[in-house]
């Protein structure tokens, strides 16, 4: 379910860029939520093994271990964005780097992913105009002030996607809310999407 989730959010962007929403975004309480989701994740995770870390995740044709490796290469590319640079150098890259890195043992997986972690916590407190435009995959653009927000979702549904025990109904009540919202407000009107109601 969480993938199909994704799925939308990507397949929606890509095709239809990145269109704002009149909502005002609070980075900072955010990149909060980014850590306390961090958190919540590296602590479930260090309770698993190698070999459980190298058995299937509930994305078709990754292991938990491909999970845990594109939630690092996430946060370093965005990094990249926050800096003004491409988020990957290309789209293989991306995919080779996370093929490459997703065998790794449970130790390396973790440590990296707390390190990357920290790498965008500390791009997030870097004055700037949060309000800036900047591009992401795909020519997908956005304000520079919902990419926190943007890594609260990746590090959300990946933690379900790890399939460890932390499920769609275990999910933040407000994170819940504004991805529904950020979802439903950017398909509303659009002519590919079927008609839309908030309650």
């Amino acid at each position: 379910r969480a993938f199909d989730l994704r799925h939308c959010f990507t397949t929606f962007t890509q095709r239809c860029g990145g269109a704002r929403v009149s909502t005002m975004i609070d980075h900072a309480h955010d990149l909060a939520s980014v850590r306390d989701a961090t958190d919540r994740l590296l602590t479930a995770a260090a309770k698993l093994d190698n070999a459980s870390v190298a058995e299937p995740s509930r994305l078709p044709g990754w292991t938990r271990g491909h999970v845990l490796a594109h939630l690092a290469r996430n946060a370093d590319a965005l990094v990249n964005v926050l800096g003004g640079h491409p988020m990957y150098a290309s789209g293989e890259t991306r995919d080779a780097d996370i093929e490459r890195d997703g065998p790794r043992s449970l130790d390396v997986q973790l440590t990296d992913l707390r390190e990357s972690a920290a790498r965008f916590q500390a791009a997030g407190t870097v004055p700037g105009d949060w309000s800036r435009t900047v591009e992401l995959r795909n020519g997908v653009t956005d304000s520079a002030s919902r990419i926190p927000f943007r890594r609260w979702v990746e590090a959300e549904l990946h933690h379900v996607d790890l399939g460890i025990g932390y499920e769609l109904e275990d999910l933040p009540e407000e994170f819940t809310e504004r991805e529904i919202g950020f979802l439903a407000d950017r398909v509303s009107g659009h002519p590919e999407a079927p008609p839309t109601r908030r309650t």
